[in-house]
């Protein structure tokens, strides 16, 4: 199929789909290697940390929904079986952060959770893990969120809620079935996740080399 007639999202289309060449990929590796000594780069210790950060802010989202689910009075059987997923997006999420930046994240819960929530009884909750700092809600943003710093992490949390009853560990935000039963505030949280997928799946068609330019730019050349 010609590239113009191709499906795109936005005003314009993409500028190309032509994946890189392999001096392309060679700069890239030249690239990665220069940045090194300067310390941009986040190595792999820290990356596993943030990774087990992430690991227990989605258990503390799942232990919330169940105890919110509960004070709702919602049936036994559905109280063991709700439960809400942590979604990544922004700059950590396409692999071209810079060592200790922040985290957008995304908490996609089900449909008994209300927006207030969030900035209520799970806001509250966050007040008592002791490994959680400087914590600040901003719900009249234009998308609310919730920032704080967890084990040495930023993290940028907003909040979303599918007309789902429970959010399965395989659901996807990738597709738009999703943002018809959403308010306005719900999609744009969603906003970010859904176009880093579709960036996401870019990047794994062509090859990992096309990350590293963002990062350079930003911080090598600024």
């Amino acid at each position: 199929m010609p590239f113009q007639n191709q499906k795109h999202y936005g005003i314009t289309s993409l500028i190309s789909l032509a994946p890189p060449k392999h001096i392309d990929c060679i700069h890239t590796q030249k690239l990665v290697e220069a940045m090194k000594p300067s310390g941009v780069l986040e190595d792999e210790e820290e990356l596993n940390h943030r990774l087990v950060v992430l690991g227990k802010l989605n258990n503390l989202v799942n232990e919330w929904i169940s105890e919110l689910a509960e004070s709702k009075n919602l049936p036994p059987s559905a109280v063991v079986n709700v439960s809400g997923k942590i979604f990544t997006f922004g700059s950590y999420c396409l692999g071209v952060h810079t060592k200790g930046a922040d985290t957008d994240a995304v908490s996609v819960a089900p449909r008994h959770v209300e927006r207030s929530d969030s900035f209520q009884s799970f806001f509250e909750k966050l007040k008592h893990q002791e490994e959680i700092k400087n914590l600040r809600a901003v719900e009249d943003a234009y998308v609310p969120v919730v920032k704080f710093e967890f084990d040495g992490f930023e993290i940028d949390l907003v909040f979303a809620r599918p007309s789902v009853q429970t959010v399965a560990d395989n659901l996807g935000l990738g597709d738009d079935w999703h943002l018809g039963s959403l308010d306005r505030r719900c999609i744009l949280s969603l906003n970010g996740e859904s176009c880093v997928f579709r960036q996401t799946c870019i990047s794994c068609f062509f090859g990992q080399g096309v990350c590293i330019v963002p990062v350079c730019h930003r911080d090598g050349f600024r």
